[in-house]
């Protein structure tokens, strides 16, 4: 064979992130000889696998070198542990480094956004795979990938209009492709998230499997109604999760449990196994194209909303990070009644404004 050339762009040893190569599974659950898949971990449990501006850094190098490996079938994109993939990015460097520095923050938002763009130019098919909650930035990076497929433990959704930012990272881009522009509309601006049972009802991800054992068999997360239900509005809702006693009872069932991801894997791999058998240049193309439809809206508008993320720092992102990291813990959000009211005074944003809508001055004791 003749000598290859190497087309990443450096060597690197990861720090922030795992970067494996797995063997790939053939549908026996058999490893094919030679080939693999690249698996691209977010490594910071504590923090709910958060990305730090180094893990950024490194998420752009292993998509680049994963793209790059001739013996890779598809590369898989998740998190260490059971509680998230990923819940976006660090507040608390976000607040102790980022806030109020914009021009700090549009040279960390030019890496974030060349990490998107870093999934969707990726040669081979990227699976998020959802071990936890998908929320914030990570549902903008889960969006960019080509599949999901999740735990039926995890959720969903946005937070930037509840701390202090626009979810201007993808999810505007993407998430109406997805949902329709009406539910996006509704998970942008309220926050609320969905169970994965709703996700899969709502065409946001291709599959679920269970992850919850008790007594040793695997059951339904007992947090959801898993069956179709009228709530007081008489809405039929699926997957939706549960109120009051039955919550209760839930909680209780899912303490007795143990989070067991082995079937997660197992429809990650079968996933993997059809990619498998498939024409590789037919299918990097068919990725290509569909890919079209996000990259319309990505392209047109990173640039623009890196701009204004990074002057949203001496703001409503100083406030809103702030407040989160260095607030009590049972009150993590700025008094947005408070701030309405002293904006429609005409008052500026400066220390003062700060300190009368955030949690962590107010109740100084608790934090």
């Amino acid at each position: 064979m003749a000598n290859l050339k190497n087309h990443n762009l450096v060597e690197h040893t990861y720090t922030d992130i795992i970067f494996e190569k797995r063997p790939c599974l053939d549908f026996n659950g058999e490893p094919v000889a030679d080939i693999y898949n690249a698996w691209i971990i977010l490594n910071n449990p504590k923090q709910y696998n958060s990305y730090t501006t180094t893990a950024v850094k490194e998420i752009i190098l292993a998509f680049g070198e994963a793209s790059n490996d001739r013996s890779v079938v598809a590369v898989v994109f998740t998190g260490v542990e059971d509680k998230a993939f990923c819940t976006g990015g660090n507040t608390k460097e976000y607040a102790e480094y980022y806030a109020g520095n914009p021009q700090e923050y549009s040279q960390y938002m030019r890496l974030f956004n060349d990490m998107v763009s870093a999934i969707l130019k990726c040669e081979k098919p990227v699976i998020s795979r959802v071990n936890g909650m998908r929320i914030g930035g990570g549902q903008e990076i889960g969006m960019a990938c080509d599949f999901t497929v999740a735990s039926d433990l995890a959720r969903f959704g946005q937070a930037g209009p509840k701390h202090g930012s626009a979810a201007i990272g993808g999810s505007t881009d993407f998430l109406h492709l997805y949902v329709g522009i009406e539910r996006a509309m509704s998970s942008l601006t309220l926050c609320e998230p969905w169970t994965a049972h709703q996700a899969l009802n709502i065409g946001l991800i291709t599959d679920i499997a269970p992850a919850l054992k008790v007594d040793g068999k695997f059951i339904p997360n007992p947090l959801i109604n898993i069956t179709n239900y009228a709530d007081e509005y008489g809405r039929v809702i699926f997957g939706a999760m549960k109120t009051g006693e039955e919550l209760a009872k839930g909680k209780e069932l899912l303490a007795k449990g143990e989070v067991d991801l082995s079937k997660l894997d197992e429809l990650t791999n079968k996933l993997i196994a059809k990619l498998l058998h498939t024409f590789p240049n037919c299918l990097s193309k068919t990725l290509t194209e569909v890919r079209k439809k996000k990259l319309e809206h990505w392209d047109r508008n990173k640039e623009s909303s890196r701009e204004w993320l990074a002057l949203n720092m001496m703001t409503e992102a100083k406030a809103g990070f702030k407040a989160f990291n260095d607030g009590p813990k049972h009150d993590r959000e700025i008094n947005f009644i408070k701030l309405r009211q002293l904006l429609a005074e005409g008052k500026e944003w400066n220390d003062e404004m700060h300190e009368a809508i955030s949690p962590q001055y107010q109740n100084p004791e608790t934090v």
